[in-house]
């Protein structure tokens, strides 16, 4: 057992250490890169199944939502022009037509159905790192974005208590308790903004800017677990407190500048590596062999980012050009960890056969490899192109 766990660490101190360096040389992102190399020495053996590595795997894909909802402005959101709200709403609801016209013209299985239309912010907050949030297409894709995953998870945990409620009242009241959660959470919110604007000084009490004593950070993981105990006791979705506590640090404490680039170091040189390298690690290698697993996975992929793409013409005439709609909707494409959340909870009630469990899972895997690809090939070329200008 020992020695089992020295080869866990080792390899995992590698893979952190080693990935970009892999995904350089490839060319790829490094997300998906993290997620192959998983499943390569998961198929080696290298690592097996090992509850604290799942932990860890699971705080790891926790922080990342908490990450996704730092990078969210509110007042930005509050503020934005009614256009653009009515654009992004309608983005969705097109996404959630096709979606499910593409499901029924393929015949696919019901949970499946109800997957495609999911959207995951998560990965935006990687994209966020790499391009710039003062890119407007992010700006935009952030806004549907996060009207998107608030249904989205609303969704999950709906579907997570029909399926392993055993009765209609248990099933209303966990509907009931999100409501109420999210209702308590609007008023902290108006009580929070009043009390800072009236007390200014509040802020810089709780986050000092000359500080010796880490409290802006210890604040930041403290209200990041109390969150997540919260939905705990309430038996609702963790990734939404984690990503509510997100939002409040980025609300409240917008002033403090360097608070993100600490916490996102933390979590995008250790525990988000780590989710990735797991989510590769849980899914078997020799599964590519069974029957109908790759073709079925690349069907879902297609039809997902084809749901968007054609769902993001109506958000043409706010994102200023067909590029960054086409942006916007790739960069809105990798709803992983709900996906993920979705195929297993399908798997363990008998809704999804394993076949189909694991067409779910490449698929989640597919849509980062092919989203996160055009969109580097697609900035390349910006690029390429803004620096034929100025010469």
């Amino acid at each position: 057992m020992i020695h089992t766990n020295i080869v866990l660490i080792l390899t995992l101190s590698l893979l952190i250490w080693g990935s970009p360096f892999v995904a350089k040389f490839l060319r790829l992102p490094i997300p998906p890169v993290e997620i192959i190399l998983g499943s390569i020495i998961a198929y080696l053996g290298l690592v097996g199944h090992n509850q604290y590595f799942s932990l860890i795997a699971e705080v790891g894909f926790l922080y990342l939502m908490f990450l996704a909802g730092m990078e969210v402005d509110l007042k930005q959101i509050t503020k934005s022009p009614k256009r653009v709200i009515q654009r992004s709403i309608l983005f969705l609801f097109f996404m959630v037509v096709f979606s499910i016209i593409f499901g029924f013209i393929f015949d696919l299985n019901a949970i499946v159905i109800i997957s495609m239309p999911l959207i995951s912010i998560g990965l935006l907050a990687s994209l966020s790192k790499v391009y710039g949030k003062e890119e407007s297409w992010i700006r935009l894709a952030f806004i549907a974005g996060v009207l998107g995953e608030i249904l989205s998870i609303a969704a999950l945990t709906v579907f997570d208590a029909y399926i392993t409620t055993g009765s209609p009242i248990e099933l209303i009241l966990k509907i009931g308790y999100l409501l109420l959660f999210i209702f308590v959470i609007y008023i902290l919110y108006r009580m929070f903004n009043l009390l800072f604007w009236w007390y200014p000084e509040l802020k810089s009490t709780l986050v000092p800017k000359l500080d010796t004593s880490a409290q802006d950070i210890r604040l930041s993981m403290a209200l990041f677990f109390i969150m997540i105990a919260v939905m705990l006791s309430l038996e609702l979705e963790l990734a939404l407190g984690a990503f509510i506590a997100g939002i409040a640090i980025s609300a409240f404490f917008h002033h403090e500048k360097e608070l993100e680039k600490k916490m996102s170091s933390l979590g995008f040189g250790f525990l988000v590596p780590l989710f990735f390298i797991h989510v590769g690690a849980s899914f078997d290698l020799k599964a590519l062999t069974l029957q109908g697993v790759v073709p079925g996975a690349l069907l879902i992929t297609v039809l997902m980012i084809i749901a968007r793409l054609f769902a993001a013409i109506v958000l043409r005439g706010i994102s200023g050009s067909s590029k960054d709609a086409l942006l916007i909707a790739l960069s809105l494409s990798m709803p992983l960890t709900l996906l993920v959340a979705v195929a297993t909870i399908g798997y363990d009630t008998k809704l999804l056969d394993l076949l189909t469990y694991y067409q779910l899972i490449l698929a989640s895997i597919f849509e980062i490899l092919i989203s996160m690809t055009i969109i580097k090939a697609l900035q390349a070329h910006k690029k390429h192109k803004e620096k034929e200008l100025k010469v």
